[in-house]
């Protein structure tokens, strides 16, 4: 009888050992000195982790050309917010490959040494944001959460958890916690044709929009600060490979060599992105340094 107690009772615990593995679990406490970044996951037990991301590419505000008017703009949200004055959650919209994500790891790194970290979270684990907030609460950093290339379709859960948290609730929890997020699309949602169909008008003349066009419009309001990114034209795109032609220590001579290639490379990509100038750069460089060896 004992025995059979004893296997009943080991049985019980193992279960129990299982059932609280798949629970959700409290984000973990990270190693703060290992970063100034982290990236939060969910490992495979449903618990939130923060993993310090330890090779972070280097880029400095001075590194990025054509943007100064955007750049002004981060800049100083960004060290509004690490002096403890009031600062907005910022929405980056634009062109793809002008520097919007490159922009907020430059801050990141112009600012670490007055305690700016930055969190990384994919927008499928939004949902997760309450409890992230509530890990860094009573930290003395300042923390960006930064969700890149944010974009929702229909009915995606991270949605209404973004647009609730926009709403005032980080603010209300902590102040040492922004959002920054950058989006190819103004208002994070697909638009449609058929969402024309729905405004109305009065008859004083005023246009009203429909319900479906003011969800996705509410979003991106609550955005405090709004930056707008647009295509490089032809000098500038040039500029910013000259820049990233010096970065590369390419010889200054074989520059003039280097633009004709690079409106091609531009061409074939059918985009006059930094993200094309940057990847024409490499190449350059690249070629010219084996054929020196």
């Amino acid at each position: 009888m004992n025995g059979q107690l004893t296997a009943f009772l080991a049985r019980a615990e193992l279960l129990m050992e299982r059932i609280e593995a798949a629970l959700p679990h409290a984000v973990a406490e990270p190693d703060w000195s290992a970063s100034i970044a982290f990236r939060y996951r969910r490992n495979r037990t449903g618990g939130g982790v923060l993993a310090p991301i330890r090779h972070i590419g280097v880029m400095g505000l001075d590194d990025l050309k054509e943007i100064d008017i955007q750049k002004e703009k981060i800049k100083r949200n960004t060290e509004q917010f690490v002096n403890n004055f009031p600062a907005n959650n910022v929405l980056l919209t634009g062109a793809r490959g002008t520097g919007k994500s490159s922009l907020i790891r430059a801050c990141l790194h112009a600012f670490a040494s007055e305690g700016l970290r930055l969190i990384e979270v994919d927008k499928a684990e939004l949902v997760d944001l309450p409890d992230i907030v509530e890990l860094v609460a009573g930290r003395p950093e300042k923390f960006v959460v930064f969700c890149d290339d944010l974009s929702f379709d229909e009915g995606e859960p991270g949605y209404k958890a973004l647009k609730s948290i926009l709403d005032g609730s980080v603010a209300a929890a902590t102040s040492n916690v922004l959002i920054y997020a950058t989006s190819n699309r103004r208002h994070l949602l697909p638009e449609y044709m058929a969402e024309n169909l729905t405004y109305s008008h009065t008859d004083t003349g005023e246009v009203h929009p429909g319900e479906a066009v003011e969800e996705k419009v509410s979003l991106s309001e609550r955005f405090g600060l709004w930056v707008s990114f647009y295509p490089f034209n032809q000098e500038e795109y040039l500029h910013i490979v000259t820049q990233w032609l010096s970065a590369l220590n390419v010889d200054p001579a074989l520059t003039a060599q280097a633009r004709p290639q690079a409106l091609i490379w531009a061409l074939e990509r059918g985009s006059r992105s930094g993200r094309v100038a940057w990847h024409f750069a490499r190449d350059f460089a690249g070629r010219h340094a084996s054929d020196h060896e």
